[in-house]
């Protein structure tokens, strides 16, 4: 949380965007989320709308907040996620940021290892979801994530200031994923 709202109180001022509100959402776009209450994607927004209600957010805000907090995650390689207020590409872009490069490459596997996920098998194939139920029902390998999701980011990035930094993240995890391909198959020269 603390990544995504640096990263996006920086895409923010770049940009031109309601810092209040993306602060907001920043700070609590993954207060309840959807991959840790078995798959109900409903939950963060209601969580969020309680919290900003009980410090007496204007009802305005609140609901862009939990608009974008509803519209964020990625849902699958063939499943659009469009924001419709720059507040909203502004913290899509941030909290999608923080899950390529050096950082989305380690959450990557801190998560997979956590649910139990093999790192590589080669004998399992890469999965393009065609719905969000396909992709939060997936028990892919960690090394496939990249292919399913992490390596379609880039291409998914809502403003020009992140797809400067999405650019140099997107680089590093190809690289990554290649030196890894080359050490497990033992082709390292």
């Amino acid at each position: 949380m603390y990544r995504v709202w640096k990263l996006a109180k920086l895409i923010a001022q770049k940009e031109g965007a309601d810092f209040f509100v993306v602060e907001l959402t920043a700070l609590l776009h993954d207060i309840a989320d959807w991959k840790f209450h078995d798959g109900d994607d409903t939950v963060g927004p209601r969580v969020a709308r309680a919290w900003l209600e009980s410090q007496n957010v204007e009802e305005k805000v609140i609901e862009h907040v939990c608009r974008i907090i509803k519209d964020m995650s990625f849902k699958g390689a063939a499943v659009a996620t469009p924001m419709k207020t720059l507040e909203g590409m502004v913290v899509q872009d941030a909290d999608r940021l923080d899950a390529i490069g050096a950082i989305g490459i380690a959450r990557c596997f801190a998560y997979g290892g956590c649910k139990g996920f093999a790192m590589h098998d080669p004998e399992q194939k890469v999965v393009a979801h065609q719905t969000f139920e396909q992709y939060k029902g997936n028990t892919s390998t960690s090394l496939n994530h990249f292919y399913e999701k992490l390596f379609l980011v880039k291409d998914r990035i809502n403003t020009k200031t992140a797809r400067v930094l999405a650019s140099k993240r997107h680089e590093y995890m190809q690289k990554f994923v290649e030196t890894f391909l080359h050490e497990w198959d033992g082709s390292e020269v």
